[in-house]
């Protein structure tokens, strides 16, 4: 490769001259260093330290008339290369130090010679000084600290390993007054939030964007224009196709769970996801047909949909076979299944837009995950009740109401001895087949192709070619799926009269679609490190619903498996879901016909082995059983429910439950007395936990985490007179008592009441407070004041210090409040030795 050989000569002076003219790495001064020498230890006894993010290097640090002086010390330095620690960025493991440096870092020389070879000056490049974090220390101090610490103990301190002590005992002394919390507020210019209203309009208003508001609602504004068809396409067309072969067997059982036609299932898959392409803010989630939300609608169409039996009779009697037909039953007077999906789609697309017009998107959080765990678990085993009856080939009665799964179950039981074997077959074969697929074909073919094994979609094709090729429906009297409309349906306002119907069941189908459209969501948000808005998600979704009502469709969500399938065959947008709904439409143009000898015993096969993953969730039960008593109540109650009563009344149920949990949780803060540590007296433990503490002389400190409002006014009130020593009975005896020195004298006798003088609340932890709790601290603070107690407020977060200060214009208080927890021990103390 070169004509000559390389001079090794060459390249260590060129080292060494580089090294010597390079910069320090914060600033711009030019570092001189001296040749390393042994009698260049008594220049100077101050030893630098570095702690920075590379490492530390012990110099000797002299100042003359305006230069920096840097003189290494040889004997710290031998002491130094021994603890060294360069840490390595991707594996964060330690590189062995050079080899001429291995001799000097094990030995005990007091003197180092020069080193000129290129390894050694670039590690000495990597120690570098850091002018924010490193501490200079007296050379004395770092002997006795090695002396002390042993050699094993005195490595620098370095980010990467924050468990490891410096070399150097970090300290700090502060010298400084007392200071009262108002003393710093004048200080620091601190000014009060104004949260008048037209303070809030004035600051909106300087903030709003026509664009920016135009690019907020459109998303596809922002990134499209950034796409790139080199980068991005091949893995979103990918994605698409994976997509669409798993939509079309999907959207066909979903639509026949939902109790409509596999057609509306199939319209699921194109129009919603159009609109959610254009305003959706997440990039992976794959818009469609879910089973928990086909299962909801399936309770809301057979409750206000029309008999099957009563549907036929307005044919009848247009056909004349039927009399009296149209005396029974009058046209205006029927009530389709498409007819109530589409009202329910349309209803529970209002309710978004409502909720995100009220920026409700944080109402997902009301969600805690037993709930839904139990909640879909629960809602799995109605899918498979409701699918039985096609697994079995029987027809049963419709229920409407609580207990309708029990009703079901037992008519299913009923049924039994007529059976159709051959649905019973098809099913059980189908469902073999997907299990196999599921467990072992697509994991071994995954390690070796993109696009996964398209199981589904193979027991479609193949169910329909065998009913088509075995008549089966002529022939053994299997149930097909009917009817599928060829091309596209043509757009049709939803019935208007239907909505105040259907308004109280959309409010449960809204809260569950748009949770689980945010849970994934923001799973792959952070996953991919982009951003997924909760308002604009109720947008996208209402605006979905809305329009996707017009075509034939009922409520949407995100399907949790074609989701993770979307993104891990490399689907980068929404143009993925772009792709997938043109197959789809090619499908429903060309293919729609071909689907309707398809047996629905082959859909309820698919249908049961895919609510696999939601039974599977029963085994989260023991991990809530350790986290806490409530998070299993809510399991437990909200599964009960859900799958004996009802599905919406189950789930209202489990969310009064939750917020029970929550407000329980919210009512008993944690609260504790402080102590302080004899070896660090500034440092305040909880005493229940740390055994060597003890308290502050005549004063005690009470920490209380959470929240004071007038929900936990008297929980705050009630815990801290348990935990001081205060007798609310006793004190409540001796208002009349006369007062002397500390002591109440009552009946002749002489008791001391109070064993401290000085009570400190220690607010460090407290989030927010109310009037009413500023009121609650102004009762304690008279009562103690009776027993000559005073009272302190330290550490107020500055919410919580206006909130006290408004409370005193409305005459409550005066509090004494300290910005630091030490300031008031202090203050209480000097008080005290007054």
């Amino acid at each position: 490769m070169f004509d000559k050989p390389i001079n090794l000569k060459n390249v260590r002076k060129f080292a060494v001259e580089h090294f010597k003219r390079r910069r320090a790495p914060h600033g711009n001064a030019t570092r001189q260093p001296t040749p390393l020498a042994a009698d260049s230890v008594g220049v100077s006894n101050r030893v630098y330290v570095g702690n920075g993010d590379e490492a530390g290097t012990s110099s000797a640090i002299s100042l003359s008339a305006g230069s920096i002086k840097a003189t290494r010390l040889a004997s710290v330095d031998a002491l130094e290369l021994a603890s060294v620690v360069k840490v390595s960025k991707p594996t964060g493991t330690k590189p062995k130090l050079p080899k001429r440096l291995r001799a000097t870092a094990t030995t005990t020389a007091t003197a180092i010679t020069p080193r000129t070879s290129l390894r050694h000056k670039q590690y000495k490049q990597r120690l570098q000084q850091h002018p924010y974090t490193d501490v200079v220390v007296d050379a004395s101090e770092s002997r006795k600290m090695a002396q002390q610490n042993g050699d094993n103990e005195t490595k620098p301190l370095t980010q990467a390993y924050l468990t490891e002590k410096p070399k150097i005992q970090p300290k700090y002394d502060v010298h400084r007054d007392v200071l009262s919390h108002e003393v710093v507020i004048k200080q620091t210019g601190y000014g009060a939030r104004d949260k008048s209203i037209p303070s809030g309009v004035r600051r909106s208003w300087e903030h709003w964007s026509f664009l920016s508001l135009f690019v907020g609602i459109i998303p596809i504004v922002q990134w499209l224009p950034r796409y790139s068809l080199r980068r991005d396409a091949m893995g979103d067309l990918v994605a698409g196709i994976t997509v669409a072969i798993m939509n079309i067997p999907h959207g066909m059982a979903y639509g026949i769970l939902a109790g409509v036609t596999p057609g509306c299932g199939l319209s699921l898959a194109i129009f919603p996801v159009i609109v959610y392409m254009i305003l959706g803010t997440s990039k992976h989630i794959s818009i469609g047909t879910f089973a928990v939300i086909s299962m909801m609608t399936l309770k809301v169409v057979q409750t206000y949909a029309t008999e099957d039996h009563l549907l036929s009779a307005p044919a009848a009697a247009i056909n004349g076979t039927l009399g009296d037909a149209a005396e029974a039953v009058k046209v205006a007077e029927i009530i389709t299944p498409v007819e109530v999906a589409t009202a329910l789609a349309f209803c529970t697309g209002l309710l978004h837009l409502g909720m995100g017009f009220f920026r409700l998107g944080t109402l997902s959080a009301l969600l805690s995950e037993p709930l839904v765990n139990g909640f879909t678990t629960g809602a799995a085993v109605h899918v498979t009740v409701s699918q039985l009856k096609d697994v079995l080939g029987v027809q049963v009665p419709r229920y409407k109401g609580a207990f309708k799964i029990v009703f079901t179950v037992i008519d299913l039981f009923k049924s039994i001895p007529k059976t159709n074997i051959v649905s019973l077959v098809i099913c059980l074969c189908i469902m073999v087949f997907m299990t196999i697929c599921n467990e072992w074909l697509k994991p071994c073919l995954k390690k070796r192709c993109r696009l996964p094994f398209p199981g589904e979609l193979i027991s479609v094709i193949g169910g329909t070619l065998i009913s088509r090729l075995l008549n089966l429906h002529g022939n053994y009297g299997v149930t097909l799926v009917g009817d599928i409309p060829k091309g596209l349906p043509m757009p049709e306002l939803p019935r208007m009269d239907l909505v105040p119907v259907v308004a109280v069941d959309s409010i449960a189908i809204a809260i569950v679609s748009f949770s689980v459209v945010m849970s994934m969501g923001l799973t792959f948000a952070r996953k991919h490190a982009y951003e997924v808005r909760a308002n604009q998600e109720l947008f996208a979704l209402g605006m979905a619903n809305c329009i996707s009502s017009c075509f034939s469709c009922y409520p949407l969500a995100c399907s949790l498996s074609r989701s993770v399938i979307q993104e891990q065959t490399g689907g980068v947008t929404q143009i993925a879901s772009l792709v997938s709904a043109t197959l789809i439409i090619m499908t429903l143009l060309w293919m729609g016909p071909f689907f309707s000898t398809l047996p629905r015993c082959v859909l309820a096969g698919v249908i049961i082995v895919a609510l696999k993953p939601m039974f599977l969730q029963a085994k989260e039960l023991k991990k809530y059983s350790k986290q806490g008593k409530l998070e299993l109540l809510t399991w437990l109650t909200t599964f009960i429910l859900v799958v004996l009563i009802d599905i919406d009344y189950g789930l209202l149920i489990g969310i009064l439950i939750s917020l029970l949990a929550l407000y329980i949780k919210g009512l008993k803060p944690y609260c504790c007395l402080l102590g302080t540590i004899p070896e660090a007296p500034a440092v305040y433990v909880d005493l229940n936990h740390h055994r060597n503490a003890v308290e502050v002389p005549e004063t005690k400190i009470f920490r209380y985490v959470g929240s004071l409002n007038f929900a936990t006014n008297m929980y705050f009130r009630r815990s801290l007179y348990d935990i001081i020593g205060l007798d609310m009975k006793k004190l409540q005896r001796n208002k009349t008592a006369v007062q002397q020195n500390g002591k109440t004298i009552e009946n002749g006798e002489v008791s001391q009441l109070n064993a401290f003088n000085f009570l400190i609340l220690d607010f460090s932890m407290l989030g927010h407070v109310d009037v009413a709790g500023c009121k609650a601290i102004t009762d304690i603070m008279k009562e103690l004041k009776a027993l000559g107690v005073r009272l302190f407020i330290s550490s107020p977060s500055d919410r919580v210090y206006d909130t006290l200060v408004h409370s005193m214009a409305l005459g409550e208080g005066p509090f004494e409040t300290f910005p630091t927890l030490h300031d008031a021990v202090e203050y209480a103390k000097a008080c005290r030795l007054a």
